[in-house]
């Protein structure tokens, strides 16, 4: 810093300024300063910030199956919010189990990270956090969690806008291919199945088994064949890609014979065959939200922590059942 002041004929107090975007530097003098900069190729020194700061500027990220289609969404959002308000992104990705979750935090808390992002699905994860200090603010991102400050998307409204719109076209045999058990979005939309279902006043029986993959979608469908079920709320859209895959292949009609709705509206549900319409839900806003509520609260204020709510995107690959 002090060869960058030299450079621009400024003190290092004016540099130090310039760093932090003080309003009190004029623009000449800035400018002056971000040359020297550039020319001298000068990096600020972040661990030793952080010893005078007490501030390490780092935000924690705890996430589990970044390779799923939403919380890979979901960690940019909030990597890009982070960067965007200042602060650096540390992420681990410990298993489910308890003493991988406590090994995790651990870790993040051994960063000096100043808050928490809490990306995972289980309950053992929601539970390590009831032991978090008090100074270091987290916030999980799943609606469905218990134990801690969570925000999200409203799973159970996602699943009943799903099945409502099934019932609208005249559908009352709606199966529902979940997803894992041990995930909380998994039990939230299978609650919002069958609370659609209860009131329209019709039974619902088990959900059929799935994890998430296409493939077991394409493995439920002799299930929801043999229920009769006329219409299949799947759990996610990879779900939904693995039923119109095996209905091509055993010659059943999408929509005419089965009709399928999804949920997140990846990328690619628009090219499905038939086109898939998904219940949407806006990934990277939740990500910008998490870090706009732990970044205020770093700061004394307070930002909105309510559910988001989903949105149902309507396309080809529903119809009324043939009477």
């Amino acid at each position: 810093m002090r060869d960058v002041a030299r450079n621009a004929g400024v003190s290092h107090q004016t540099v130090s300024r310039v760093l932090n975007d003080a309003p009190s530097i004029r623009p000449a003098t800035r400018d002056r300063v971000l040359a020297a900069i550039d020319e001298l190729g000068y990096r600020r020194n972040q661990l030793a910030r952080a010893l005078v700061t007490a501030r390490s500027g780092t935000i924690g990220v705890l996430a589990a199956l970044t390779g799923q289609h939403g919380p890979a969404v979901t960690l940019a959002a909030v990597e890009a919010a982070a960067r965007h308000a200042g602060f650096r992104v540390t992420i681990t990705a410990p298993g489910s189990e308890p003493e991988s979750v406590r090994r995790g935090l651990e870790f993040l808390l051994a960063q000096r990270v100043e808050a928490l992002v809490v990306l995972a699905p289980q309950q053992e994860v929601f539970d390590a956090l009831a032991g978090l200090p008090d100074a270091v603010p987290a916030v999980a991102l799943e609606t469905a969690a218990s134990g801690a400050r969570a925000l999200g998307v409203d799973q159970q409204r996602g699943a009943r806008i799903a099945v409502e719109h099934l019932l609208a076209l005249g559908h009352t045999r709606i199966a529902h291919v979940a997803g894992p058990g041990d995930w909380a979005e998994a039990r939230a939309r299978i609650a919002g199945w069958r609370g659609a279902m209860g009131d329209a006043g019709l039974a619902t029986g088990e959900p059929v088994p799935g994890d998430w993959s296409a493939a077991s979608g394409a493995a439920a469908l002799d299930a929801v064949l043999t229920s009769g079920a006329t219409a299949v709320f799947a759990a996610n859209d990879q779900t939904a890609l693995g039923l119109l895959a095996a209905a091509r292949e055993r010659g059943i009609a999408v929509p005419a014979a089965l009709s399928v709705v999804g949920f997140d509206d990846l990328p690619e549900a628009a090219f499905f065959t038939p086109p898939l319409p998904p219940v949407r839900q806006d990934l990277e806003e939740l990500g910008r939200r998490a870090v706009a509520v732990l970044t205020a609260e770093l700061r004394g204020g307070s930002a909105d922590p309510s559910p988001l709510e989903p949105a149902l995107v309507i396309r080809s690959s529903t119809a009324p059942p043939v009477r």
